[in-house]
């Protein structure tokens, strides 16, 4: 998988002004994009539109988690735009996560991935709301669900790669979200760690956010995530 493959920049703004910038300062070195819940809503679907018609692969990270019914709408719209990858909640279950993954099969190019435990999350957070494993327990139980209900990888810490790659094998995706350059620390991962280890480790996407797109020279911090040191 080539590198501008493997990163994927996440459009984290509240309006379209600056996403758009972002887009327009990195170029053809970037290729796939995150869109998540709050430019979606801000920005609607004419950004994800836009983004494939540029040639740009677009991950919908939508952490879907309704009635399989409507999950399954959300997936085929989500289709209909040429989005490449679409996020549900894999504590939805199985029933969730099978629609999700039957909706897709009318779009070639679309990949469900379950998302295991967000990366904001610790053992105390999950004992919150009555799950007595710890994270690294709920993200292994839950990959294993996906794999059972046919999604086609999982988004997890950078922390939790090298087990979800040891039990889903090769050939699964395994995005990961929380990923910080070198030196740098984050307050809002938990569980966060270096585009270096995480590929490293087996991740076939890093996803990358501040570290790029509030860069003083967002183009050069996407170069530095390209090619990463392995620390």
């Amino acid at each position: 998988m080539e590198p501008n493959s493997q990163v994927i920049v996440a459009l984290d703004h509240d309006n379209r002004a600056t996403a758009d910038a972002v887009v327009e300062q990195l170029g053809d070195a970037c290729r796939f994009y995150k869109i998540g819940l709050e430019l979606l809503t801000a920005a609607g679907p004419d950004i994800v539109k836009d983004l494939v018609a540029q040639g740009k692969e677009v991950f919908l990270d939508l952490k879907l988690f309704e009635i399989p019914n409507s999950v399954a709408g959300a997936v085929r719209a989500a289709g209909a735009m040429g989005v490449s990858l679409v996020t549900v909640h894999g504590m939805g279950g199985s029933s969730i996560m099978a629609a999700a993954v039957d909706a897709a099969r009318d779009f070639p190019g679309l990949r469900i991935l379950a998302l295991t435990v967000v990366t904001s999350m610790t053992d105390a957070d999950l004992a919150d709301i009555g799950v007595a494993d710890t994270v690294d327990e709920q993200v292994l139980r839950l990959a294993r669900l996906a794999r059972k209900a046919g999604c086609h990888g999982v988004t997890a810490s950078p922390q939790d790669v090298a087990a979800l790659r040891r039990i889903l094998g090769s050939d699964a995706l395994i995005v990961t979200p929380g990923i910080v350059l070198p030196g740098e620390s984050s307050a809002e991962h938990a569980r966060h760690g270096t585009p270096g280890a995480a590929l490293t480790a087996g991740a076939s996407h890093v996803v990358v956010g501040r570290s790029v797109t509030r860069a003083a020279d967002p183009a050069a911090a996407f170069r530095l995530v390209q090619a990463p040191p392995a620390a």
